[in-house]
């Protein structure tokens, strides 16, 4: 397992991290996973054994219950192996029937990270994570509560997910401004079917230093090889039609990436989930990806995908089946600015400059 550092902190995670969403499997959740305590000790020291530090929550999956088994089963490692366990978690989330049971106001998330922290039996958290935009609270009062917890030690490093690239951009600029505690990492969805944030997210990433860590790496089992063309999906799973993130807006071309993946997987002896998840380990800037499991089996190919190397022509074959056109105004500085780019440009203009 290799290990990088998030952003611009010293804190060093795993290339892979354990997420929990399966945990639980209260109300909606029950469609990802139900995995009880007992399972989810099992997966946990699977994932341990194989060298990950973080593990990934949120208190809004199973309405708190992912949290609670969390907890359970960290409380359960003997004392050394657990402080070498990072735990991460999220907030903002609706997650209640109250005006004020969601959001990213100070009240909402000073309250959520109390109630988290007894859930997950423990007297701190080790990065704190915006779970999405909140576009009506200030964002000094957002920045402010967690500075606060920060300081108050209840919270290590603090994170984002789902933004925009402006919004993220305003979120660090306002904490430069009134030293606050800075973002080091934003959770993102990147895949081989859905590239968008290479636009604006991962660029931004490489130019402020931010980790990225990345949730539901195979599209939510799009990408596990298990989705064919012209065949009927296995018992149990869900249809394409049904699926909401990522949307797919081309079947097509979802399946001619299914089917590179299963021929790059073949030529290895490995799944085409392992190859999937290794090349997103091979772009630019990404620092974890978050991987959840309803089964002992999945998890453990999953986290043979930290050793998997892929070979340059084979990463050459993935990146062209699952290109996307440039959008403005990344054709035009193409175009115009080619002579004058940075690392963060380069990181989606490079490889067009070659081509």
């Amino acid at each position: 397992m290799e290990y990088r550092r998030l952003g611009r902190s010293g804190l060093r995670v795993s290339t892979i991290t354990m997420g929990t969403m399966t945990f639980g499997g209260k109300g909606g959740f029950a469609a990802v996973g139900n995995t009880d305590v007992d399972a989810a000790r099992r997966q946990v020291g699977l994932a341990l054994d194989a060298g990950v530090n973080l593990l990934d929550t949120a208190d809004m999956y199973s309405d708190g219950l992912s949290e609670e088994i969390t907890g359970e089963v960290l409380q359960g490692l003997d004392a050394g192996r657990r402080e070498d366990v990072l735990v991460a978690t999220k907030a903002r989330m609706v997650v209640g029937p109250g005006p004020n049971d969601g959001g990213a106001s100070r009240y909402h998330l000073v309250r959520s990270a109390e109630r988290s922290l007894k859930r997950l039996r423990t007297d701190h958290i080790d990065l704190y994570q915006i779970h999405e935009w909140d576009g009506q609270t200030p964002l000094e009062e957002t920045l402010e509560a967690l500075d606060t917890l920060v300081r108050s030690g209840k919270v290590r490093y603090v994170g984002v997910s789902n933004h925009t690239g402006w919004q993220l951009m305003k979120a660090l600029a306002t904490s430069d401004a009134h030293g606050y505690q800075r973002y080091v990492s934003q959770q993102i969805h990147y895949t081989l079917q859905a590239r968008d944030a290479e636009d604006e997210l991962v660029p931004l990433s490489l130019d402020q230093d931010l980790g990225i860590l990345v949730w539901s790496p195979l599209a939510g089992g799009l990408l596990s090889g298990k989705y064919r063309r012209d065949a009927s999906a296995p018992e149990g799973s869900r249809h394409l039609g049904e699926w909401s993130e990522p949307p797919v807006h081309d079947e097509g071309k979802l399946h001619d990436i299914v089917d590179a993946l299963v021929e790059v997987g073949s030529a290895h002896g490995v799944s085409a989930a392992q190859v999937a998840l290794a090349w997103l380990l091979g772009r630019p800037g990404v620092t974890s990806l978050v991987v959840g499991a309803r089964t002992e089996e999945q998890l453990a190919d999953n986290l043979a995908a930290a050793d998997l190397v892929l070979a340059d022509d084979e990463r050459a074959r993935l990146d062209a089946v699952s290109a996307v056109p440039l959008r403005y105004p990344h054709w035009h500085q193409l175009a115009t600015a080619k002579e004058r780019l940075s690392e963060a440009d380069l990181s989606l203009l490079g490889p067009h400059l070659s081509s």
